[in-house]
């Protein structure tokens, strides 16, 4: 039987404690944005739970994602904030002065050129999170998205926008 040599950890001692920085920052901040005021304690709390959480994750996802140009992932997130905000007072102008079945509600298939589980996950994130819209499944083989549109007169218009102005990023974004 054949003894297998110690498995040594390469990271450093930060990255041990922290494996997740930037996820343990933003939980830090969402948490002292959910008290809505400022305090020392809030703020060790905050912390203490971001520092758990990180820890606690970190065997799901043990590399981080490559992320080609940050300043374009930014660009990206400005895109989705306007487009929720849009998508906002689209939905609501369909339903106050739209009756329901005058809505071309339809399921489309959206082909996938992304191959990244990180980028399939942020473009059907982005698609949830835009009101009028919803992923709702990734096909067996990763290479198709099933979405729900809430009106869609043209179902290949609506695939070419959600193709032109979501994953054409995610393409720049992740590799």
């Amino acid at each position: 039987m054949a003894v297998r040599p110690p498995v040594t950890d390469t990271r450093s001692r930060f990255e041990r404690w922290l494996p997740h920085p930037w996820l343990a920052l933003m939980l830090v901040l969402l948490w002292m944005l959910l008290l809505n005021e400022f305090s020392v304690g809030g703020l060790l709390v905050g912390g203490g739970l971001a520092i758990v959480i990180s820890r606690l994750t970190s065997q799901f996802w043990p590399e981080r994602p490559p992320i080609k140009s940050y300043r374009k992932a930014l660009s990206y997130l400005g895109l989705v904030a306007w487009d929720v905000v849009v998508a906002n007072l689209q939905v609501t102008r369909l339903i106050l002065f739209r009756p329901a079945a005058r809505l071309d509600v339809r399921w489309v298939v959206l082909p996938l050129e992304l191959r990244s589980p990180e980028a399939i996950t942020v473009l059907a994130g982005t698609i949830t999170m835009t009101p009028g819209t919803v992923s709702c499944d990734l096909s067996a083989d990763g290479r198709s998205l099933l979405v729900h549109c809430l009106d869609a007169p043209d179902a290949e218009e609506a695939v070419r926008a959600m193709k032109d102005r979501y994953e054409a990023r995610l393409k720049e974004i992740f590799p």
